[in-house]
């Protein structure tokens, strides 16, 4: 199999303006993202796909590959099938399995990267995965920013929210709290007929891509992951992951 990863970024977040090139260890954030998807061995290639010429010119500094795609993308989903199709036109090269690796995850590792691959590589029914892990508190339960996620007795998304899900009002106070992490990986195909698709209600309301996926009777599996990992949607969340990575073993690789 041909699998790409592409890693959408823009400085125009309104949460933190700016955010892929906050410096973090000495280098943007964006960088950490590039490196360390990089180390993977499951992944053919690697880009960035940005609307900000100043996170083009700084990859390309750093010897590593970019494209430029349109401003004013709504989703990470439809930057990233904007820059999977001009890749493949400028490489005739088609690829099979797309990862889209979000730009504000500076902790991601390559056992993470694997981990979210494997369900596509091992089973052809599978469309779409995204890696889990556990919330660690009652307040990133409560935290906005974090995506939960409830799922079935298979691992299957059953919905995600901003919200605190499942409730801890109801039938016990200690529920399983997991979060969404952001490496979600797209069957080629699959990506190119989700950017068609008509946004969908349950999707604006929660401002999470996958819910165009289940509310059009799709199924998301979920991987859970232990790898400890934080993404970053504000400078108080910046200044965390820089005190978690303090002690990195992967910064060695490329730092």
């Amino acid at each position: 199999m041909n699998i790409i990863g592409i890693i959408p970024a823009r400085m125009g977040s309104t949460r933190f303006p700016g955010k892929p090139m906050a410096n973090l260890l000495g280098i943007p954030m964006i960088g950490h993202c590039y490196f360390r998807s990089k180390l993977s061995k499951l992944l053919d290639e690697v880009y960035v796909a940005t609307c900000d010429a100043e996170i083009l010119d700084y990859i390309k500094s750093i010897g590593g590959k970019a494209i430029m795609t349109k401003d004013g993308h709504e989703r990470a989903s439809d930057r990233t099938a904007e820059a999977l199709l001009k890749i493949e036109l400028n490489t005739d090269k088609k690829y099979d399995i797309v990862l889209m690796i979000q730009g504000d995850e500076p902790m991601l590792t390559p056992k993470m990267i694997d981990q979210s691959l494997q369900p596509l590589i091992h089973d052809s029914n599978i469309l779409v995965s995204n890696l889990m892990t556990e919330l660690k508190s009652v307040a990133e339960h409560a935290d906005p920013n974090e995506v939960k996620v409830v799922i079935d007795k298979d691992n299957f998304a059953l919905y995600f929210s901003r919200e605190p899900i499942p409730s801890r009002k109801m039938g016990t106070e200690n529920p399983k709290m997991l979060k969404q992490v952001c490496l979600i990986s797209f069957r080629r195909n699959f990506l190119l007929e989700y950017i068609k698709m008509e946004q969908t209600l349950l999707e604006k309301t929660e401002s999470v891509d996958m819910m165009r996926v289940l509310e059009n009777g799709l199924k998301v599996k979920m991987i859970h992951t232990s790898e400890n990992t934080y993404a970053v949607d504000t400078t108080t969340d910046l200044k965390k992951v820089e005190e978690n990575m303090a002690n990195d073993k992967l910064l060695k690789e490329y730092l």
